[in-house]
């Protein structure tokens, strides 16, 4: 068993019974690897599993295994590899082709948790490890709330690696049976922990935000070679050709530099259209809009409302939240009012509110009408 001179509970798994049986999803990152460690050292029968989803470097990648494999075997503990790759190009990679070829920016993080990760990890780890419990490397917090009967998820302590935002499509069966033992911690805590525990991955440089650029060297590389170029115009809001493109998957809405025209005044884009072909800029407020549209919601911690409710929103992983108004269609379909007009709203990415720290649920932000 691995030791620290400084021994460290995860909140999570305070008072455990006598040696249950959990896997630990390992990337081959510090983060991971960290969690692995503290269940280990809590008595837990730990299992190392990593899902193989692509070929190269990176976490996700050939790299990942390797480091994934070295620390199970610092630790002692068993560890499988399951080759995901198949599901990975289905869900993950298909799914970004095609939307960026209809003039989207998909989200791939929050469909690749759901799809990829914690639903067939869950399943592998019932139907061929007979366990369970799973714990990540995420930085969120869950806690079940009686009195809704409900699991809640909550953002983590440290909130410049929150990572709740990605999470938010997770079901009510994933979050009763995964655990987050870093939401209590900050980063710099877990680097710390890591190093007492003298784990082999203990100052691996973070990783990328997304695992296709670590593979690929940026996602223009990626497009590129899955779209290859379309050329077409750029146009203003009025319809006038100000300059070309080679393809409109190079381009999301509210970007300003890069565009490769010349103009006396900042611009924009606006909107994509893809059966044009054609990106269209604007100045800064022809980017902005006072209200948007949500599809495929999830309501995580609460049940779906019938009424309006007041939350505060991110519309990007790296925006602030901002106050807005959430009035459901459906409980699959939201409007979103804005207090205050945003800026670039971006169509495939995710909006997740959430009351103060509470996630209360999500969506796919949709193509405004023209």
């Amino acid at each position: 068993m691995v030791t620290s001179p400084h021994p460290l509970v995860a909140p999570e798994i305070a008072g455990s019974p006598s040696r249950p049986r959990i896997v630990a999803a390992l990337s081959g990152g510090v983060d991971s690897s960290t969690v692995a460690a503290l269940l280990h050292e809590q008595g837990y029968a730990v299992e190392g599993v990593t899902l193989w989803l692509m070929r190269g470097k990176g976490q996700c990648c050939t790299d990942g295994l390797v480091d994934a494999a070295a620390i199970c075997e610092q630790l002692g503990i068993p560890h499988h590899v399951v080759d995901s790759r198949e599901l990975f190009q289905a869900a993950i990679v298909d799914y970004l082709v095609a939307g960026y070829g209809e003039g989207i920016t998909p989200l791939p993080c929050s469909q690749c948790n759901k799809l990829v990760k914690f639903g067939p990890l869950l399943a592998y780890a019932r139907e061929t490890l007979g366990i369970s419990q799973i714990a990540t490397g995420h930085y969120a917090r869950v806690r079940f709330e009686a009195e809704l009967g409900r699991y809640q998820l909550l953002r983590a302590v440290d909130r410049q690696k929150d990572q709740s935002y990605f999470l938010y499509d997770l079901s009510q069966e994933h979050l009763a049976h995964s655990l987050f033992p870093l939401g209590e911690y900050t980063k710099a805590q877990t680097r710390q922990i890591a190093a007492r525990y003298g784990l082999v991955t203990a100052n691996k440089p973070e990783s990328q935000d997304l695992c296709l650029i670590e593979t690929y060297g940026s996602m223009r590389n990626f497009l590129d070679q899955h779209l290859g170029q379309r050329p077409g115009e750029i146009v203003d809001t009025q319809g006038r050709v100000l300059g070309y493109h080679e393809g409109i998957h190079h381009y999301t809405v509210g970007q300003r530099k890069g565009l490769g025209i010349a103009s006396s005044r900042p611009l924009y884009v606006v909107r994509i259209d893809a059966a044009m072909n054609r990106v269209v800029v604007g100045e800064r407020e022809e980017a902005t809009q006072a209200e948007a549209w949500v599809r495929r919601v999830n309501w995580v911690s609460i049940p779906a409302p019938a009424e309006p409710l007041a939350v505060e929103v991110q519309v990007r992983y790296r925006t602030p939240p901002v106050p807005a108004m959430v009035i459901p269609e459906s409980p699959e379909r939201v409007k979103l009012q804005f207090a205050e007009p945003q800026f670039g709203v971006t169509p495939g990415q995710a909006a997740v509110w959430y009351h103060g720290d509470l996630l209360l649920g999500g969506g796919i932000l949709e193509r405004p009408s023209p």
